[in-house]
């Protein structure tokens, strides 16, 4: 598929060439949401931890005889039912429920969510900026001659450098390199802008199959 190429400088617009197995294949947002779960699941790691019985110091004697007490038959001071014993079902620290995901199935994913947003039309490509813009002011005024606000920016290097003074006090806009480019990310800006740089790229990671 043909996009027409942005430029910051106003020039007159080129194309790009994007493959269809990137931008032009059937979402299923079941998929997607999976993996959305695994990153947010991934991105606050759980810290909170407690001891289970069995983790507990302490003497194992059994405190009371099993039979002829009158009372309910007991183990140890580690059961949970004790003060200062262990805790049933408790978080684990950071190794608790950690999910795994696929390679294959996190880039399917990312295809789908840029197919996503090409059918809603909210998919840019951005031709690599070569020259440093400094001011703030021109850089917004692109956005706004082509009508673009909540804005993800996927960049290679070196559009990175020249783009950042100029973009990064921006609201409601995001700069990443391409290596980061996530499914979360993706979903939580309305426009997608990349650098043309950054789509070949892109495009190499999740169409081969080795990687």
């Amino acid at each position: 598929m043909k996009f027409p190429l942005l430029n910051i400088d106003g020039t007159k617009p080129d194309s790009i060439e994007i493959s269809d197995k990137l931008v032009k294949i059937k979402v299923n947002y079941k998929l997607i949401k999976y993996v959305i779960d695994w990153q947010l699941n991934h991105a606050k790691p759980r810290v909170a931890k407690t001891k289970q019985r069995n983790q507990i110091k302490g003497s194992t004697r059994k405190i009371v005889a099993q039979k002829g007490s009158g009372g309910a038959r007991h183990a140890s001071n580690k059961a949970p039912l004790f003060v200062g014993g262990g805790v049933a079902h408790g978080p684990k620290g950071t190794a608790y429920k950690i999910k795994r995901i696929n390679k294959k199935v996190r880039k399917l994913a990312l295809a789908q969510t840029l197919s996503k947003k090409n059918l809603d039309k909210n998919l840019h490509i951005l031709a690599d900026v070569k020259k440093e813009i400094k001011k703030t002011k021109e850089f917004n005024n692109f956005l706004i001659k082509n009508k673009l606000s909540n804005v993800l920016i996927i960049s290679d290097k070196d559009s990175l450098k020249n783009i950042n003074k100029s973009a990064r006090n921006i609201k409601n806009l995001k700069l990443i390199n391409y290596e980061g480019t996530n499914v979360y990310d993706l979903f939580k800006y309305k426009n997608i802008i990349i650098t043309s740089s950054s789509a070949k790229k892109i495009q190499e990671r999740v169409l081969n199959e080795k990687n």
